[in-house]
């Protein structure tokens, strides 16, 4: 299953964000880091931030739809997937559910930082840590994902590790991409010609 994985997230071409890497692999465990500046307050980048339905990707789950994500912002809190089903008369109901990750620290508008192995790896001997930063930069926000992989798999780290930074790599473009359409409104108000007095 996680060579059928890597096929597809190799395939994808994700666009990655500035100043990704993976920063260390070992043969029990990697690191990859991400990191990005959005054109948002942390206010504003932390209420989408904890509505993961809002930005991580449906590819990247079990049951396809990203509408099934949802997130408890506390400590102890899930960041959850429901399972469901839907009839043939157009019924929906759940049939199972996913922990993707566990949150294990919140600092609203600064860090959250959640424990889990994502995707096939939750099939191995593995845990894994993610902690988003939220920094204030004058009028933008350096946002950086943080991810730690350690433990025992069947599979070499040195060949999950480049798999795994795609698809972190790929949450936080999607991310950022939720404040680049009111970028691109002001940028178009901006370029706007004035009205003519004339024509009136």
């Amino acid at each position: 299953m996680i060579r059928i994985v890597l096929a597809l997230i190799a395939a994808a071409g994700f666009a990655m964000p500035a100043n990704a890497e993976i920063t260390n692999t070992a043969p029990n465990g990697f690191t990859v880091k991400h990191q990005a500046s959005v054109q948002a307050t942390p206010d504003d980048i932390w209420a989408n931030l904890i509505a993961p339905s809002r930005w991580w990707s449906g590819a990247h789950s079990w049951s396809g739809n990203a509408e099934n994500f949802y997130l408890v912002p506390q400590a102890g809190g899930c960041f959850c997937e429901l399972i469901r089903k839907t009839s043939e008369d157009n019924i929906k109901s759940s049939s199972g559910s996913v922990q993707h990750m566990r949150v294990i620290f919140v600092n609203k508008n600064e860090t959250l930082r959640m424990s889990g192995a994502l995707g096939p790896l939750q099939g191995e001997a593995l845990s894994g840590t993610l902690t988003i930063e939220l920094k204030p930069d004058g009028d933008a926000t350096v946002v950086q994902f943080t991810y730690k992989v350690g433990g025992y798999m069947e599979f070499p780290m040195d060949q999950i590790a480049p798999a795994v930074d795609g698809v972190i790599g790929e949450q936080l473009t999607r991310l950022a991409a939720l404040f680049a359409s009111d970028i691109e409104s002001e940028s178009a108000s901006d370029a706007a010609p004035a009205p003519n007095e004339d024509e009136n």
